[in-house]
């Protein structure tokens, strides 16, 4: 493996089933081992989820758990400090795990539209009902993710940091799907222009790091997203239509790498790995790309995480998608 190379191979999407840090940690750094990444344990409960997790993060923006959600607070709390608690004991556990690794390390946070859709204001609706809100709620957002950044670096100073945003709700937001608290009625679609630049800024945070943006969600906005600055896509292969050629052309011909969730994120029977890949050397002919050029652009997951899968069924999936990128590597057509 070429430390120098800001992506490997395979990696996982971030959350993994059960509840013990240092255990995950050693599955996953001995697993992914060209491509390792932070896991993410919310069976722990709230504050280890993705959106109380990333909330943990927020400089001067603090959430507690509502019955009906996450709701921005004026101080932090006990959820707060438990989010906060839990990830510097997940931080700790890869730590242990990377001692001298070299190489791509991926962290991943809730990007800040999805944060916008899920996130309550005090009045009980979702922040992405105020511009004002969504505003703060990403610069806030920005400099926790320098901070945490910078805390990832001083500890795995070998690791090239690879940035990854969830985006799940993006297109939600997009299209003005996002439901109020009612339920009754739906937020109104935010400009795209306002979407892109709004992400441009958060991803910014990395300097010329790599930033890689997901969603498991159908109709990513490929395009979008790589005028935003995303050095890569994550999406789920099977919800792709050739609808989506011409922007996944296009992305791919700019550079942008593809992680290609072509493994099951719950349990079930795995195919094959050659067999896992069949889609994506297909649509590589589709769109009359160089076989050759399949292994430096795209990395191959599982199509979401994997925190509803048993713990036997996500080592094998993580374990899956490094054989898969093998045989990809070496037979691409």
């Amino acid at each position: 493996m070429n430390p120098d190379l800001p992506f490997g191979p395979a990696t996982g999407i971030g959350s993994m089933p059960g509840g013990d840090a240092r255990e995950t940690a050693k599955t996953v750094t001995g697993i992914c081992e060209d491509f390792p990444f932070l896991p993410e344990l919310p069976a722990r409960g709230p504050g280890a989820d993705m959106i109380g997790r990333t909330a943990g993060m927020l400089v001067e923006l603090y959430a507690r758990v509502e019955p009906s959600g996450w709701r921005l607070g004026d101080r932090p709390g006990r959820d707060t400090k438990r989010a906060r608690s839990w990830l510097g004991e997940d931080l700790d556990a890869l730590e242990e795990f990377t001692q001298g690794y070299e190489g791509p390390l991926k962290v991943q946070a809730v990007g800040p539209w999805t944060l916008a859709a899920n996130l309550e204001l005090r009045n009980g609706e979702s922040a992405l009902s105020d511009t004002g809100a969504c505003r703060d709620l990403a610069a806030s957002l920005a400099e926790g993710l320098r901070l945490h950044l910078a805390e990832l670096a001083r500890r795995i100073p070998g690791a090239r940091l690879v940035l990854q945003l969830d985006e799940p709700s993006l297109t939600a937001v997009l299209r003005g799907q996002v439901r109020t608290a009612s339920g009754y009625r739906t937020h109104r679609a935010v400009d795209r222009q306002i979407v892109e630049a709004t992400l441009r800024d958060v991803m910014g945070v990395h300097g010329d790091g790599p930033v890689v943006v997901h969603s498991c969600a159908p109709d990513v906005p490929f395009a979008l997203l790589r005028r935003a600055g995303a050095t890569a896509v994550s999406f789920d292969f099977s919800l792709l239509t050739e609808r989506d050629d011409d922007t996944i052309g296009e992305a791919v011909e700019a550079g942008t790498r593809l992680f290609a969730g072509v493994v099951p994120g719950t349990d079930g029977r795995l195919s094959d790995p050659a067999g896992s890949v069949m889609g994506v050397r297909t649509l590589w002919r589709r769109l009359g790309l160089q076989p050759g050029l399949l292994a430096q652009a795209v990395t191959i997951t599982p199509s979401c995480g994997l925190a509803g899968a048993s713990p036997e069924y996500a080592r094998g999936a993580l374990a899956h998608c490094v054989r898969a990128a093998r045989s990809l590597a070496d037979n691409p057509e």
